[in-house]
C-alpha cells in the first residue's frame, strides 16, 4: 500500500487550475479561481508559479486553522464533492 499525502495532493490539484497572465510591464500574475484571495505577482512565470504555490499553501493552512470551508477536490477525496460540500461539522463534531 502506498502512502497518500492528502495536503500535497490538494495543492497539486489546485495548482492544476492556476491561471496566469502576462502583464503590460512583462511581469506575470497568477490566480486560482476556486480559492478566493490566492494570487501572485512576479517578474517571471516560474517565480509567479512558485509564489502562487506558497500563497496557496498558506491559504490552506490558515483556512484549516480557522475552520474555513475549503473547496473540495474530487480526486483527493475519491468521492463526489457534493456529498462533502453539504455536510459541515457542528460544535459537537457530528455531521449535519
Amino acid at each position: 500500500m502506498s502512502k497518500r499525502y492528502v495536503l500535497s495532493e490538494y495543492v497539486e490539484l489546485a495548482m492544476g487550475q492556476a491561471l496566469y497572465d502576462k502583464l503590460e510591464d512583462n511581469s506575470f500574475s497568477g490566480r486560482i479561481p476556486s480559492c478566493p484571495g490566492v494570487l501572485s505577482f512576479a517578474p517571471t512565470l516560474k517565480e509567479c508559479e512558485e509564489e502562487l504555490r506558497s500563497t496557496l499553501e498558506d491559504w490552506v493552512l490558515v483556512g484549516l486553522k480557522l475552520r474555513h470551508h475549503l473547496p473540495v477536490r474530487r480526486a483527493v477525496l475519491g468521492s463526489s464533492p457534493s456529498v462533502f460540500d453539504a455536510k459541515r461539522k457542528s460544535p459537537n463534531n457530528s455531521l449535519k
